[in-house]
């Protein structure tokens, strides 16, 4: 409806990766694992009654996304344009969570709404997907009891940071700029291993913080799956980010991320989150490309809830089943 054109973020970002992905042959449509819409019943497993209502409100909507005009649409246009899109790439890191207990790893090309928590949305996060993945991983797969966030995107991680506070399950290791939004005291007590970054950091001195602090996170703490936040609005010249490091310092750290989780069997599920600039979806796809390209995606199938490939009907099937049924 025109509405993306006031906000940073490229609403096109998750289809351009896609078809980068489709041009270099990687996926193909027929196997591609199409996310399915989080259902109320699925909201309600982390988020509460209070918080989905406040949704239905069209000026609640405008202030998390922060696109004021939305404040003066009906809500059912609100619904259908802009949260459910949000509800399916919700949908989608739920069933890649599955699918990465699966085959190994998972990547969702969407998600990573991070500074959402049960009751709050913001910061364009208008649902906790990454809660909500751990979470029906800890009810629902037998083994899954420990999962250790790795949030890499340029702005601290509160919404999860606020939900496991006090979960001794849940280890977060978080790495952002230490000036911008959102700035929160509160959340930044639930983080294990947290790596304030000055303006304008650039790759070697990023690159070392990341591999010393993501291999000492994994030896501290042994979890049963990695939730990684790859947030690309990391890179030099993002209006919201602040750091400086290059498309190939994100290719190299998304490769030290999967190499230390891989090497140890830990599964991995990637989240896309942040990133502002029109080139970050070839970046991510170039970042995909890689870690094919030297093994890390195992010799699996690669399994990706908005779009990678996974031959095997079974494991789709097992998916959407998984995240379209509550766990009340």
């Amino acid at each position: 409806m025109g509405l993306e054109k006031l906000h940073p973020f490229d609403a096109g970002k998750w289809g351009k990766i896609i078809n980068f992905l489709k041009e270099e042959k990687l996926i193909a449509d027929d196997l591609i694992v199409q996310a399915r819409e989080a259902t109320d019943e699925d909201l309600l497993v982390v988020h509460t009654r209070r918080y989905l209502n406040k949704l239905k409100w069209s000026f609640v909507v405008a202030t998390i996304t922060e696109i004021p005009p939305v404040a003066f649409l009906p809500n059912f246009i609100v619904q259908r344009k802009v949260l459910k899109p949000l509800r399916t790439q919700t949908g989608g890191t739920i069933m890649a969570g599955k699918l990465a207990m699966d085959r190994g790893w998972a990547i969702n090309v969407g998600g990573g709404f991070h500074h959402c928590s049960s009751d709050k949305g913001g910061g364009f996060c208008a649902y906790a997907d990454i809660t909500l993945a751990i979470k029906f991983l800890f009810e629902r797969v037998q083994g899954v009891s420990r999962a250790t966030i790795i949030d890499l995107d340029a702005h601290q991680g509160n919404g999860h940071e606020r939900d496991f506070m006090d979960d001794p399950r849940v280890y977060i290791m978080d790495a952002y700029n230490r000036y911008i939004y959102p700035g929160d005291g509160f959340a930044k007590r639930a983080i294990k291993r947290k790596v304030e970054l000055e303006w304008g950091t650039e790759d070697t001195e990023y690159l070392q913080k990341v591999q010393t602090h993501v291999e000492g996170a994994l030896n501290e703490f042994k979890p049963d799956i990695v939730v990684y936040n790859a947030g690309t609005d990391i890179l030099d010249g993002d209006p919201l980010g602040g750091l400086a490091i290059s498309p190939q310092g994100i290719v190299k750290r998304d490769e030290l991320v999967f190499r230390a989780a891989r090497s140890r069997g830990v599964p991995v599920l990637m989240l896309t989150s942040g990133g502002y600039q029109k080139r970050t979806a070839r970046i991510i796809a170039d970042s995909i490309l890689n870690l094919h390209s030297l093994g890390l995606l195992g010799r699996q199938q690669p399994a990706c809830a908005l779009g990678s490939p996974s031959p095997d009907q079974m494991v789709r099937d097992s998916a959407q089943d998984f995240s379209n049924l509550s766990l009340q």
